[in-house]
């Protein structure tokens, strides 16, 4: 069976059950029963493990020992989140100063904890580290660039691809704006929840970022340009059969941010069902 129970430590209280999303656990005679179809159905998201305060599951491939407690007094408080979200900024002005690999790595260990459809877990991440590559990638970007507008493609005016040309001739760089390093997150192009993991994975790695002193940038340029040119998503070397999902610039902000400013209003309705 793909989940395990330690009798010897199971109160029967009955949160496994009630926590597990493919119902894969019941309630027998006061004792969790694991589904005979277990083996086919379980997607190894952990719950069980997760939710049991006694230490009584693990999942056969998994050993508990590999499951960390969580820490006390972890939560952040409402406040300390609401400055968090409200207070992040999208960075177009970095430092020229490398980010170490471990820093990279460990956003990127805290990103892949991002849930995933059907616990899939089919986002990798490719890191285009050094920053003359990344200049590399924005002149292969500029040049399909330079192909739509010579094929009067609609996309070239929606886009503003002369301006950002215009740009780049004059030394700038509008795709990747001299960030030293870009993050791209990939999956099979035959993965259909593999956009929403990705795009979620992203969202993960951009709030990763901020306590370790990063900051980061959708790279939309970059993502339109691998989607819609061959040249520039083999330029990127992802694995055969994958594609690009999203890219996001990543290092040190140029300078910090002092003040939130305002959004616009929020935008929503209830349905209270009947009365």
């Amino acid at each position: 069976m793909p989940i395990l129970i330690d009798q010897t430590k199971c109160a029967n209280d009955g949160l496994c059950a009630k926590e597990c999303p493919m119902g894969l656990i019941t309630m027998n005679d006061h004792m969790p029963t694991i589904a005979e179809y277990a083996e086919q159905r379980c997607i190894a998201c952990g719950h069980c493990v997760a939710v049991c305060p006694h230490d009584a599951l693990s999942l056969r491939n998994t050993p508990l020992e590999a499951c960390p407690p969580l820490k006390e007094g972890w939560q952040l408080t409402p406040e300390q989140v609401e400055q968090l979200l409200k207070g992040r900024r999208s960075i177009r002005v970095y430092k020229q100063q490398d980010v170490a690999r471990e820093v990279l790595l460990n956003a990127l260990d805290m990103a892949r904890y991002a849930p995933t459809g059907h616990n899939s877990q089919s986002v990798q991440w490719r890191i285009i580290y050094s920053g003359q590559r990344v200049q590399e990638l924005v002149d292969v970007v500029i040049g399909w660039m330079r192909k739509m507008i010579e094929d009067k493609s609609p996309l070239a005016n929606a886009f503003g691809m002369s301006g950002l040309v215009r740009m780049r001739e004059l030394g700038a760089d509008p795709i990747c704006r001299n960030a030293p390093h870009l993050i791209i997150a990939h999956a099979p192009k035959d993965d259909r929840i593999a956009g929403s993991s990705a795009t979620i994975g992203l969202s993960y790695l951009e709030l990763a970022a901020l306590p370790l002193g990063l900051g980061t940038c959708w790279a939309g340029f970059f993502q339109i340009a691998t989607s819609m040119s061959l040249e520039v998503a083999q330029a990127i070397g992802l694995p055969e059969g994958h594609q690009s999902f999203g890219a996001m610039m990543i290092g040190y902000p140029q300078w910090g941010h002092h003040r939130i400013p305002p959004r616009k209003p929020l935008q929503m309705s209830w349905d209270a069902g009947a009365n």
